[in-house]
């Protein structure tokens, strides 16, 4: 059996440096060529197909040699993986990543800081604010702005509640306070909501059942018909809680849902929130690109006067994942989520001001994730960044006119981003039964799928099924989605045809009888 001698000789250190740099350098040269030779962006293998292959490997019997083992890996992940960096691939917020932030990955991998506290990361945590130093500038939430790299917007989102939550129950205190009167915490949740859009993120439910809110503490607004938060709405439910006695903790805007790539109305809802005294939220998590835009930074106005925001830089600022982060407009806030141990981040610390990231995480381990951003704006600029994702909101335009002029789709609404949601419907001498057609769109997007000639979302609209497009990705062209297109009205007309055969030949046998 192997022992500690041997496990030593696996260890990065000034002694096996250039087994590193080897073993390093041949999965780059791995993942190098196999995606140079990626013709599409899956193989459309299935769970009952991979599975056997990977439970089939014995962990308790070591290859020993990295070249086996990269050998391994590439049968078992590499050649099935779904490429993101693929023009075909359309489906999620998942964008092909930039080589700087590639670079970057690989020396924080390899150092291993934890950003937890200075004594394990020194001048890692001063790039981590300098970049969030830069994001809240870029937004314009002022001077006493601070923020945190999380591990994605659904901890940016839970943390911005958080913060809402013990704001509310902090204002609620001190009003009780300057009455004469005392009010348990246990006692003000239960009246705490959350108002946010109808096509708002669910990690905003998640937020509020993890807080033990529940989700019933999360109340829809309706949307307009191009799927953005409607004021006049927002303005109703937070006069409704007020006569009920409800606290509204926090208003969520979004600055690019999901499903719609909808930008809600944010001067207007900052104004309403300003009127009642509540916390603004935006979750910017896939608009955030627009804060590099050489030309749509204006489709964010407004939120300048948010309170928290959320960024997700692995979204569209093309960065690997993890790279997410929340700002707040006020860094006192972000004291509702410290806790000093002894151990690690003392009081003494913080009147020393040594600058322990923990103090403002709800995290304590972390990765040195904010590197692959920095190296991205020393390398390449801002300016780079946002012109990319300019490209890939000009295709979805491009896409939407093409869409919308063709009468095998319907598409939902014209995109702010980019983003399509649309259906296949059959011609007019086609069938009329939705429920058919609902299941014929979703076997066109399975059944691209499995072909592997192209990857494409799915969501519901309305109670019926509907196909989208995410656009992240500038090498995709005007041709592949026309390609991808015509797949997907093969695909559904095949399955309307099949389906609708038994229906006609149905009754002629019943006859024949």
């Amino acid at each position: 059996m192997p022992g500690a001698a041997d496990g030593r000789a696996h260890l990065f250190n000034g002694r096996t440096a250039e087994r590193y740099r080897r073993s390093v350098t041949d999965g780059v040269g791995l993942v190098a060529s196999t995606v140079a030779r990626t013709e599409r962006p899956f193989t459309g293998v299935t769970p009952a197909e991979l599975a056997p292959e990977i439970s089939g490997i014995d962990l308790e019997r070591p290859l020993g040699d990295p070249d086996a083992a990269l050998e391994e890996l590439e049968s078992v992940y590499l050649k099935d993986a779904v490429y993101f960096h693929h023009p075909r691939y359309l489906a999620h917020l998942n964008c092909p990543v930039v080589i700087p932030a590639l670079l970057g990955e690989a020396v924080l991998s390899a150092v291993n800081s934890s950003l937890d506290t200075w004594d394990q990361s020194a001048g890692g945590t001063l790039i981590e604010r300098r970049l969030i130093d830069w994001t809240t500038e870029r937004i314009g939430l002022g001077e006493a702005a601070d923020g945190i790299f999380t591990s994605g917007g659904t901890q940016s989102n839970l943390q911005a509640m958080l913060l809402a939550r013990d704001e509310a129950c902090t204002l609620v205190e001190e009003e009780a306070a300057a009455a004469g009167e005392t009010v348990a915490k246990s006692a003000i949740l239960p009246r705490l909501r959350i108002l946010t859009s109808q096509a708002g993120h669910f990690s905003v439910q998640k937020a509020a059942a993890i807080l033990g809110l529940g989700y019933e503490a999360v109340i829809p607004v309706p949307c307009d018909q191009d799927r953005r938060m409607r004021t006049v709405a927002l303005a109703r439910e937070l006069n409704r809680c007020r006569r009920e006695g409800l606290i509204v903790m926090a208003v969520v805007a979004t600055a690019g849902t999901t499903d719609f790539g909808s930008i809600d109305p944010l001067p207007e809802i900052a104004e309403l929130c300003d009127r009642h005294g509540t916390w603004m939220h935006v979750d910017a998590a896939y608009g955030c690109g627009l804060l590099a835009s050489p030309t749509r930074r204006g489709l964010l106005d407004g939120i300048e006067r948010a309170d928290s925001v959320t960024v997700d830089y692995h979204k569209s600022f093309f960065q690997p994942v993890s790279s997410s982060a929340v700002l707040v407009r006020d860094r006192a806030t972000l004291g509702h989520a410290t806790y000093h141990a002894d151990y690690l981040n003392p009081e003494r610390s913080a009147r020393n001001l040594i600058p322990n990231q923990v103090d403002k995480s709800i995290q304590t381990t972390r990765r040195f994730d904010a590197l692959k951003l920095w190296l991205t704006l020393r390398i390449m600029g801002a300016d780079a960044v946002g012109a990319l994702f300019d490209e890939v909101v000009d295709r979805a335009a491009e896409a939407w006119a093409l869409l919308d002029t063709d009468p095998r789709y319907e598409v939902v609404t014209e995109p702010q981003l980019s983003t399509l949601v649309f259906r296949y419907v059959p011609p007019s001498d086609g069938p009329g039964d939705p429920d058919l057609v609902d299941r014929a769109n979703l076997h066109a997007r399975e059944a691209l799928a499995a072909s592997g000639a192209a990857v494409v979302a799915g969501t519901v609209v309305d109670g019926r099924h509907h196909l989208k497009f995410t656009l992240l990705n500038p090498e995709t062209s005007l041709s592949d989605i026309a390609y991808v297109l015509d797949l997907l009205a093969e695909h559904a007309g095949q399955y309307l045809a099949l389906h609708i055969e038994p229906e006609l030949s149905g009754p002629r046998h019943s006859r024949a009888s």
